[in-house]
């Protein structure tokens, strides 16, 4: 049971939705936690309900995540926080670029950098990163967030590599729609709304299903990785070809 190989994680944006589902997770299988987000008072939630240790932290801020990591001894990373915005490039500003860019994958990178060569000296650890559908399939809109994804899928093979010869495991969990908070953050609408809009009459995967599968990639045996978990909705297909038709300047979709 590789659980009992490992003692420490870190799970980043883990107030809500999928990190606070994975890092309750961790907790049941005996893991000491640390929960990084940046609302403290949902981190504090989550110490009363499972008992994490709670960082309230901005991820993208490199010099506080070194400063946070500096003599701890971390066998689980799970990078999981993660932004988006609405619109595609032609609609983004520089924020939307850049914030996407710092959260979505160089704040992933750093912490990689970070804790991977305790992991290589100690012969053990896991990093775990959640990406999405968007990170292999085209779909309308979120340029940038798609472009960070598919980073990350790519990051996640190459983490393999680096790891060479040692007995560290990197697993990639990309996930389709899940019912969380995020497209109510996208679009800055109320949850009710959002629920109504995205959730209500569909048979949608849970943050829970999300653990399920980080739970299934550590559990397996040490000399099993688990490299890549594609996990959607069985009513929701990633592709599907669309063709618009021209009237002189007007666009038939």
């Amino acid at each position: 049971m590789p659980f009992s190989d490992y003692k420490t994680a870190i799970v980043t944006g883990a107030s809500a939705g999928m990190g606070w589902a994975i890092a309750e997770r961790l907790r049941t299988n005996g893991i000491t936690v640390h929960a990084l987000a940046r609302n403290a008072d949902k981190l504090a939630d989550l110490e009363k309900h499972c008992g994490v240790i709670p960082h309230a932290i901005d991820v993208s801020d490199t010099n506080a995540v070194t400063e946070l990591l500096n003599g701890l001894e971390i066998d689980i990373l799970v990078n999981n926080a993660g932004v988006s915005r609405p619109g595609n490039l032609l609609s983004s500003d520089a924020f939307d670029v850049d914030e996407q860019i710092d959260v979505n994958l160089r704040a992933a990178l750093h912490l990689s950098r970070l804790l991977l060569p305790g992991m290589m000296e100690r012969d053990k650890g896991h990093i775990i990163n959640i990406t999405s559908i968007a990170g292999h399939y085209e779909f309308s809109g979120h340029t940038v967030y798609h472009a960070t994804k598919a980073a990350m899928h790519t990051v996640s093979r190459q983490l393999r590599t680096d790891a060479f010869g040692r007995r560290v495991r990197v697993t990639e969990i990309s996930p389709g729609r899940v019912e969380t908070d995020i497209f109510a953050k996208v679009e800055k609408i109320d949850p009710a709304l959002a629920k109504k809009k995205y959730f209500e009459g569909f048979e949608m995967p849970q943050p829970s299903d999300i653990a399920d599968a980080v739970n299934y990639a550590i559990d397996a045996p040490q000399y099993v990785n688990i490299g890549m978990i594609e996990l959607m909705p069985t009513l929701q297909v990633p592709g599907g070809l669309r063709t618009a038709k021209r009237d002189g300047d007007t666009v038939i979709l």
